[in-house]
């Protein structure tokens, strides 16, 4: 659902389209606690940096694992809630907090389950 996707932009009303590419550990890359994901969106790279924390919150909540399809799923609900939302100013990352990872997870999975 996440991996390849639209999304209409609120203030142009163009569609913008979504195309998974990588996910990559951040540590190795630049040292970052966090897992990158990267789309092309209509072309432009955009990566969105996921807290590495909310993976042990997520186990320790609920006793499951974050997966790679879920970390696309997460990071997919982001890029189209800011695109759609207004709030993608073209920037190339954004930076997801633990609670932001966490609450796009189970918007993620909501939007999975009623599909």
């Amino acid at each position: 659902m996440y991996t390849d996707f639209k999304a209409k932009d609120r203030w142009t009303g163009q569609e913008v389209h979504c195309i998974y590419q990588a996910i990559v550990m951040a540590i190795s890359t630049r040292h970052a606690d966090a897992v990158d994901v990267k789309f092309l969106a209509s072309g432009r790279p955009v990566w969105v940096a996921l807290s590495h924390a909310a993976w042990p919150e997520y186990t320790r909540r609920t006793g499951d694992v974050i997966t790679d399809p879920m970390a696309i799923a997460i990071a997919g609900h982001y890029l189209k809630s800011v695109i759609e939302s207004g709030m993608d100013d073209g920037r190339e990352m954004y930076n997801l907090t633990m609670e932001e990872t966490l609450y796009h997870l189970d918007a993620a999975l909501k939007a999975l389950q009623a599909a």
